[in-house]
Parts: structure tokens; C-alpha cells; sequence
């Protein structure tokens, strides 16, 4: 049975074994780890996760059932105080890895969200958006797309990388929709991947690559335009339609 993939990896014939082999690295040096800066978009600014300014906020930003759906698929739990809360802010902010940003309504100024950088490689030149908690106030709305947009784009542009990633829960249905919305590409399905809150999980895979990026850029690009949308805010033309086109 002929393997289905084998005509879409890139590769090389080597003149030594006659082997297939994967090509050179045009850029083999290793990416670069990111920094706690601010990213500014249109309408959403991510910032470093700070203790100070952020707690209150984003404590604020959940209902307890909207907290008590999302954190099921997540590696914490929903917090069930102030203070609770404070300690995991506490250890969030010294995180190296997961890098943890908040995520800042700019119409309103307030913290309605917190994302990472995750699973930082740099010598392999790979990164993951992960740890997404979005807040009722910002959930299905223009700055979620943009929040995970200017990570993206500060990974695959700036930074280095070649490959973006999202992995979930495979039952937790809303992140694989709003993977294969953003244009992550689906990878595969992991059996038995990890033991989280004393369950099993199978985990799902999705990746953006270096060469996906420039029509991807462009699709957000589209969809983020201020003419893509009527008075009301509701989007004239999809996201997905345009992504699902790439």
C-alpha cells in the first residue's frame, strides 16, 4: 500500500545512498525566544501578564460558568477566589515557559483574555499558542482573531520560527473549529497524549508553517479591515471562507 504523504513531504535524493532526504535549511540557526513586549494591534494589545495591573481584570473577565466550561479543557482550574487566583498570577507571571500574555479590549482598556507562548523550541524553530482563556466580553469577536494573529506574526516574522502550533483537547469541539478557522492546518489525532486532572486525552493537532504564512497574513488582513464590517459589526465576508480557499 503506497504511503498517501510520501509525494507531499519536500525532499531530496541522496547521491550517496540514493535515499530520500529532506532539503538544506535556507536558515538553520536557531529562532528566538520571545520577550515579554507589547503587541499592538487594531483592536486588541497583548501585554506581558503583570500581577499589578492585571489581576483584578482578568479575574473579572469570566462568568463562573463560562470559567467552569473553558477551564475543563485546560490545564488549571477555574479560580474560586481573589486570592486564589492571585497565586496563580503569581507563578503565571515568572513562567518562561509558558510566556503568558494578557489579552486588552481596546475599545474599553480592560483585560478580557490571557494566551501564551508555549512549547518554545527554538532550535527546531517551533512554537505553540497555548493556554487560551477569552472572556465572554471578547469570545467570536474581532479581537480574539487578532490576538491570535499578532502572535503569529511576531513568531513566524520576527522572531524566526517555521512552525506555529495549536494542539487541544480532542473533545473539546470550539478549539478545534476555531483552529481550522484561523487556517491551521489539521496535523493529526494523538492517542492516549497526556493525563490532565487525573483523565486521559487524546490530544489534536493543528500548525501554521513558515510557507503557509504570506496567504494566511493576507486572509487576516481581509477579514480585520474595518470595510469587512457594517455598522452593527457583523463580518460581510467569513474568515473561514477565506482561509478554507488556502
Amino acid at each position: 500500500m503506497n504511503d498517501p504523504y510520501d509525494s507531499q513531504i519536500p525532499q531530496e535524493i541522496d547521491p550517496q545512498s540514493g535515499l530520500p532526504i529532506g532539503p538544506l535549511m535556507a536558515n538553520p540557526q536557531p529562532a528566538k525566544r520571545p520577550q515579554r513586549i507589547t503587541l499592538e494591534g487594531t483592536y486588541c494589545r497583548l501585554e506581558p501578564l503583570d500581577l499589578d495591573r492585571h489581576t483584578e481584570q482578568l479575574f473579572a473577565a469570566s462568568t463562573p460558568a463560562d470559567a467552569l466550561a473553558k477551564h475543563r479543557y485546560l490545564g488549571d482550574n477555574a479560580p474560586q477566589s481573589m486570592e486564589e487566583f492571585a497565586d496563580w498570577m503569581r507563578k503565571s507571571q515568572a513562567s518562561e515557559d509558558p510566556l503568558f500574555f494578557a489579552v486588552i479590549d481596546k475599545c474599553s482598556g480592560r483585560v478580557e483574555g490571557r494566551q501564551t507562548l508555549m512549547r518554545i523550541t527554538p532550535e527546531q524553530q517551533s512554537i505553540e499558542i497555548g493556554n487560551i482563556y477569552w472572556g465572554p466580553a471578547i469570545s467570536q469577536t474581532p479581537i480574539t482573531t487578532e490576538a491570535n494573529f499578532l502572535f503569529a506574526e511576531y513568531a513566524l516574522e520576527v522572531l524566526g520560527y517555521r512552525r506555529y502550533e495549536w494542539k487541544c483537547d480532542a473533545l473539546n469541539a470550539p478549539s478545534r473549529r476555531a483552529a481550522l478557522r484561523f487556517g491551521f492546518r489539521y496535523e493529526g489525532h494523538f492517542r492516549r497524549a497526556v493525563i490532565t486532572k487525573g483523565r486521559t486525552r487524546d490530544t489534536t493537532w493543528f500548525s501554521i508553517i513558515d510557507e503557509d504564512w504570506p496567504a494566511l497574513k493576507a486572509a487576516y488582513q481581509q477579514w480585520l479591515a474595518a470595510e469587512n464590517f457594517d455598522a452593527q459589526g457583523v463580518q460581510k465576508t467569513r474568515l473561514s471562507d477565506l482561509t478554507n480557499e488556502l
